[in-house]
């Protein structure tokens, strides 16, 4: 596929920014017990493919935005969810240690703590803070119009982060950064039909309604096990809400009315990892005697396959920091920014689960 010559050069930009030392602290407590940031030197994140459809790409003028240098600028960061799991402790360390090594003049920080209505009032906020670029992590795919709209009554630009928004780019939003989530549902798919041999019974842990996250992961792990395995039966669709505790209730109701399941493919490392609790508590043996197979990349994940008790993991690389700014600064410097730039994530298995422990977050 041919691209637009802005959106490779930007591609190479990227990929060179992006693949930059990014220490990460973890700092913030979570259910895991390990550094949340793991050896970014491993785990930057690498461009794959900015979108072809994007032309010449999403640039000052066409965005209608005044120009701005960020180091006397003022960037807000609304996250979506409490910072109670990994990839949103990674993901938001990520954009304050790459603030602080641009020298943002002042980065306001919010949490949505899962609640939409505060997802809009957190930035309606920061732009009555004054607020001058935006990066938002998006609770729904649905429901930040009026977000949108006070922002572009500002001429404030947006970059969405790790979920995107049904909404129109370079108008509403000046562009996605993230994974191909139905990429990730085929990859786990692939995974699963290895560690099963194409047969049995398996349940999907679905993560949160009303995301492009969901609906896309379920896509890509359904079509591809009805056009590769048509052994493999999906007897089961549950959503966990991406967390610990619900993937765990889940397995266990799953477990009473669903008994002869003999796989799961769960949406995120948080529900796999309360599924392997609600497995071990009922006497069965997680990655034996029920495969399961998920998508994250979570130092916590990836210790328990090194451990066999998951299959596989298909990684979603939090660490947005050094791609969101080198974003915004070829952005300000007049260039094109394709609609969507997508990363490359990496897949965890048993061959190299062990030594890719550094790299997991």
């Amino acid at each position: 596929m041919t691209l637009p010559m802005r959106s490779r050069t930007f591609s190479v930009a990227c990929l060179v920014a992006a693949t930059a030392t990014l220490a990460l602290s973890g700092c913030a407590k979570s259910e895991t017990t390990n550094d949340a940031g793991g050896d970014s030197s491993q785990g930057a994140q690498v461009v794959q493919t900015p979108s072809a459809s994007a032309g010449p790409g999403c640039s000052l003028t066409t965005y209608g935005a005044p120009k701005l240098d960020l180091e006397n600028a003022v960037v807000g960061f609304s996250q979506s969810e409490k910072e109670a799991n990994p990839f949103r402790i990674a993901e938001t360390q990520s954009i304050k240690d790459e603030a602080a090594k641009v020298g943002v003049k002042k980065l306001l920080t919010t949490n949505a703590q899962s609640q939409l209505s505060k997802q809009i009032s957190d930035i309606q906020d920061m732009l009555a803070q004054g607020a001058q670029f935006l990066i938002v992590a998006p609770l729904n795919s649905d429901g930040l119009e009026p977000a949108l709209q006070a922002a572009a009554a500002k001429k404030v630009p947006v970059l969405t982060i790790d979920r995107k928004v049904n909404a129109t780019a370079c108008k509403d939003y000046l562009a996605f950064l993230g994974s191909d989530f139905v990429e990730q549902g085929r990859r786990a798919a692939d995974a699963m039909i290895k560690a099963t041999g194409g047969k049995g019974k398996v349940a999907i842990l679905l993560g949160s309604s009303g995301n492009s996250v969901t609906t896309d992961r379920t896509k890509g792990f359904v079509d591809q096990v009805k056009a590769q395995a048509p052994g493999l039966e999906i007897v089961a669709q549950q959503t966990g809400e991406f967390a610990r505790d619900k993937g765990q209730q889940v397995m266990e109701q799953l477990i009473q009315s669903k008994p002869d399941i003999t796989a799961v493919y769960a949406e995120n490392d948080e529900m796999a990892l309360g599924a392997v609790t609600a497995l071990k508590a009922a006497g069965k043996a997680p990655g034996e005697d029920i495969k399961i197979v998920s998508i994250d990349g979570t130092r916590n994940a990836v210790q328990a396959l090194a451990n066999g008790e998951l299959n596989a993991v298909i990684e979603s690389n939090p660490r947005f920091g050094p791609l969101a700014f080198a974003t915004a600064q070829k952005f300000y410097a007049g260039e094109g920014i394709p609609e969507d730039v997508i990363i490359a994530d990496r897949a965890y298995d048993p061959s190299n689960a062990k030594t890719s422990l550094g790299g997991a977050y």
